[in-house]
């Protein structure tokens, strides 16, 4: 079959209408996923698409305008920023105010400093590390953590009573994304998220459940709700943070190398080699510590965005550009933000119960892509423990300062399995993903 043709180059400059058109499209591309984290998580979604904008342009810098990526929040933190922000609510766990973005931030040096020993050691000790029998158990544990948080939302309505009206919002938000994501093509099929909860608020607010008034009160430009470290917070350093957050990193330096793989074979061109795995990886970094510094949740490269990119086979990074400066733009409206703000719960909860499960599935597929035998025994014990320990929400605790749990001590277990089990095959990079 012949390849489609390039319509727009990496470096190429499109015409100011397609400029246009182009940018928006990436920004309704990630728009979705990118303010449902920190409507997740009680953080600000204007901060959040502040912060998205400013990481996309600092990683299109970093990677010097060789690659057309979106950064957008990541789902990996969801259920460590959740746990993070409990504990900076008991006084007795020893945890300061905004730890959460001191986690955040030490994920971002973390990613920064896995860039630095790709850039020394080149890529193959990832693979050992990180292995599909590992990953994608953590991937699977991600999704299927947050799910009882998306029933919930989906059926509970805030005083945490059952709400019939709640559970069919969520139905009816649920039913509009699974059905654009099937039935529809080209861009629509690539931001499902976004229609379902246009579809879905519509719907709440033909059901009653939805105040348009603040929208119409409020001011068209507003300040968002920053946080900046020593301003509105005193940063405190704590193990316990450290160890809830930064072993979490693992799915999304994995999830970054896989975006960067399929982002190669879009474009045609070995963005691993150039401008380099260790660039981008940088890049993903800095823009989380960016991220960190302003309250807005950590960063990763956005599938939808490469999916965008199939589909258009417009490459040009001057309209992610283009998409990062509009979310900028978006973030200090105060119309939109407080918009957002009015989404009612079980509209979230809807596009999240479709949303955690292909996470989880996201995990399962990798573990079938990659051949993962389980009649090994070896690989059999590793997904179990993962898995069960992940779900099950075990945790180590030591005192009130150190705690490692859930997600975070799942993952350090599957690494320290992979290593110490015997009958460890050693993958190559280069090969695995060979064509």
């Amino acid at each position: 079959m012949e390849e489609k043709k390039v319509v727009l180059g990496i470096n190429e400059k499109p015409k100011p209408a397609q400029w246009l058109l182009l940018s928006i499209q990436h920004l309704f591309a990630m728009f979705g996923a990118t303010v449902l984290v920190p409507a997740l998580t009680g953080m600000s979604p204007a901060v959040a698409l502040i912060s998205s904008g400013i990481g996309t342009l600092v990683f299109i810098a970093i990677t010097k305008g060789k690659v057309p990526s979106y950064l957008g929040s990541s789902f990996a933190f969801i259920n460590p920023i959740i746990a993070v922000k409990a504990l900076e609510l008991d006084p007795s766990s020893g945890v300061g105010v905004g730890s959460f973005l001191v986690g955040s931030f030490l994920v971002g040096v973390t990613y920064s400093v896995v860039a630095l020993i790709i850039s020394r050691a080149g890529t193959n000790w990832l693979m050992k590390l990180l292995p599909p029998v590992v990953v994608g158990p953590v991937i699977m544990v991600i999704g299927l953590g947050l799910s009882a948080t998306a029933v919930n939302m989906s059926t509970n309505n805030p005083a945490g009573e059952y709400d019939l009206t709640y559970v069919l919002i969520g139905l009816v938000t649920l039913t509009i994304t699974i059905l654009t994501a099937i039935f529809t093509r080209g861009f629509l099929s690539v931001i499902p998220v976004l229609v379902g909860i246009v579809g879905g608020y519509i719907f709440s607010i033909i059901m009653g459940v939805v105040d348009l008034q603040p929208v119409i009160a409020a001011n068209w430009i507003e300040l968002p709700p920053f946080q900046i470290p020593f301003v509105d917070y005193t940063p405190s350093f704590t193990w316990r943070i450290v160890l809830m957050m930064v072993p979490v990193a693992i799915v999304p330096i994995a999830e970054h190398i896989g975006h960067q793989l399929v982002l190669s074979k879009v474009v045609g061109k070995d963005l691993i080699k150039d401008p380099g795995l260790d660039r981008s990886m940088l890049g993903d970094g800095v823009a989380t510590m960016i991220a960190s510094a302003i309250g807005g949740p950590p960063s990763t490269t956005y599938g939808e965005n490469i999916g965008v990119l199939a589909i258009t086979r417009a490459f040009s990074v001057y309209l992610f550009v283009g998409a990062a400066v509009f979310a900028i733009l978006f973030g200090f409206c105060g119309k939109i933000a407080v918009l957002l703000a009015t989404i009612p719960t079980p509209v979230m909860g809807g596009v999240s119960i479709l949303l955690f499960g292909i996470i989880a599935s996201s995990g399962l597929r990798m573990l079938v892509e990659n051949k993962v035998d389980f009649s090994r025994k070896r690989n059999l014990i590793i997904a179990s423990v993962i898995l069960v320990i992940g779900i099950g929400g075990a945790a180590i605790h030591i005192g009130k300062m150190f705690s490692l749990e859930g997600m975070a001590l799942a993952s350090i277990i599957g690494v320290v399995l992979n290593q110490v089990l015997p009958g460890k095959q050693v993958v190559d990079f280069d090969e695995m993903f060979k064509e």
